[in-house]
């Protein structure tokens, strides 16, 4: 796997640096900054909006990378589809946003990879038939109590690592940085997550979360993020953009490993690796560039004013377990 993960990453940054000769040009004169007290800089707002699946199809289970040509063909296909979409419904369907309030990306991510999932090598999650029956079944109840609906449409979180997967609007996060700390402002659900780099240990595993206890530690000019002691209520995944993990449950048994690096003055390499041995059959790998981007404008997103979501949900549901059968 060490073999495997370390072939991807060269096949990255080639491909990377092959994307544009300005981008090569930067990555070559860029260097690395340090804040005052000498850890290495991941400061500022990063966006990570795409149309890169988060499975590869199974059609292209051989094929990691896209060339610049594909590339360029699946944004002009999704470019199309989002026109033709616009402003329309199915009949009988009330419809949903129009693309002023989206925000999901027109374009695949910088490392032309063909999927978010990098490991294993089919880009497919090692997924336990156990674990997809169960959110099967938490789909089939989603109306009989707010304990089977996404925790994201609860306003209770989009999870860890899940928070950091693309979606379809507010894919922002602001880095700052603390002697001994590091904090990831969320834009969505306006999540702050203060992660130690202090050398602390873990809490006593009897203390357990919903995103789990993160701590922190430099590698060299690599930010690397343990996270254990979930309380296994948590979704891998909660927005439609992951595809078939969507609503995939975490277990106590959770254990993730991420990875924040800076490669040039505008992206951090960002990976995750997530092992699971209740939910998947083998650990799985994540890896998604965070662009950087002064511009982007942060707005409160407050999930709880005015979301009648859930309590129509299940008044929907009572309604319809009243009609004659």
């Amino acid at each position: 796997m060490d073999r495997l993960w370390r072939t991807w990453t060269s096949a990255v940054v080639i491909a990377a640096a092959s994307t544009s000769l300005v981008a090569g040009q930067e990555a070559r004169s860029w260097k690395a900054s340090s804040t005052a007290w000498g850890d290495p800089d991941l400061q500022g707002t990063w966006t990570n909006e795409t149309i890169t699946p988060f499975e590869r199809p199974a059609s292209m289970a051989s094929k990691p990378f896209l060339t610049r040509a594909e590339a360029a063909d699946i944004e002009a296909r999704a470019a199309t589809q989002r026109e033709s979409a616009d402003g329309t419904a199915r009949p009988g369907d009330v419809g949903t946003y129009n693309q002023f309030w989206t925000d999901s990306g027109t374009k695949v991510v910088s490392t032309l990879q063909s999927s978010l999932v990098v490991d294993p090598a089919d880009g497919r999650v090692p997924v336990r038939p156990e674990a997809t029956k169960q959110r099967e079944e938490n789909d089939r109840q989603n109306g009989d109590a707010p304990e089977f609906m996404s925790p994201w449409d609860r306003c209770i979180t989009r999870g860890i690592p899940g928070g950091l997967f693309p979606a379809g609007y507010n894919n922002a996060y602001q880095i700052l940085q603390f002697p001994g700390y590091v904090l990831i402002h969320y834009e969505m659900i306006h999540a702050a997550r203060l992660i130690p780099t202090d050398g602390r240990p873990h809490l006593p595993s009897h203390l357990r979360f919903w995103d789990g206890d993160s701590v922190g530690h430099w590698e060299g000019d690599t930010l690397v993020v343990d996270v254990t002691n979930y309380n296994g209520k948590g979704w891998i995944a909660t927005n439609a953009a992951s595809g078939r993990m969507r609503g995939i449950m975490q277990s106590d048994a959770l254990h993730v490993v991420e990875r924040f690096k800076r490669v040039s003055a505008t992206t951090i390499h960002y990976e995750v690796t997530i092992e699971d041995p209740k939910v998947y059959t083998r650990p799985w790998k994540l890896a998604i560039p965070l662009e950087r981007d002064d511009e982007y404008m942060f707005y409160e997103y407050a999930c709880h004013e005015g979301n009648h979501a859930v309590e129509h949900v299940l008044r929907g549901a009572r309604a319809l377990e009243k009609q004659p059968r």
